[in-house]
């Protein structure tokens, strides 16, 4: 028996699901997997709009859609998705690396004081990323 899944984020996005769930899937090594508004026979949108997307067969779970009607898309503020320790100190270094192209570096990836490795990123989807590591630079 296994537990319970835990929350996984869903992003609304104004109209580029398709790009940022591509990018994240290219990130993380996963695939993404997209349905049209068109597939779920909606007309509250354009027809190639994304409906429901998401990441499978990889380290982040994350699930998209672009947004509809008068739905707001994704701002962050006050909230980031963490990455602390999901994967090898090196892998986490890569992911902050290729999060940040095109993107904002809030707070470089970097020794704090207390012995561990974190840094903040904001994506150029503009959603906020929290990646970070036990351990210094040397992991």
């Amino acid at each position: 028996m296994t537990g319970p899944t835990p929350p996984t984020p869903y992003i609304h996005f104004p109209g580029t699901a398709r790009e940022a769930l591509s990018f994240y899937a290219d990130v993380f090594g996963c695939s993404a997997h997209v349905h049209t508004f068109e597939e779920f026979h909606r007309t509250d949108g354009p027809a190639d709009a994304i409906a429901h997307g998401g990441l499978s067969d990889g380290p982040v779970r994350l699930f998209g859609a672009d947004v509809a009607g008068d739905e707001k898309p994704v701002r962050c503020e006050g909230l980031m998705l963490s990455l602390l320790g999901t994967a090898t100190p090196s892998t986490l270094r890569d992911w902050f690396s290729r999060l940040s192209d095109g993107g904002r570096v809030v707070d470089d990836l970097q020794v704090r004081p207390w012995g561990d490795s974190d840094g903040q990123v904001i994506d150029r989807y503009g959603v906020h990323w929290l990646i970070g590591f036990e351990g210094g630079d040397s992991n």
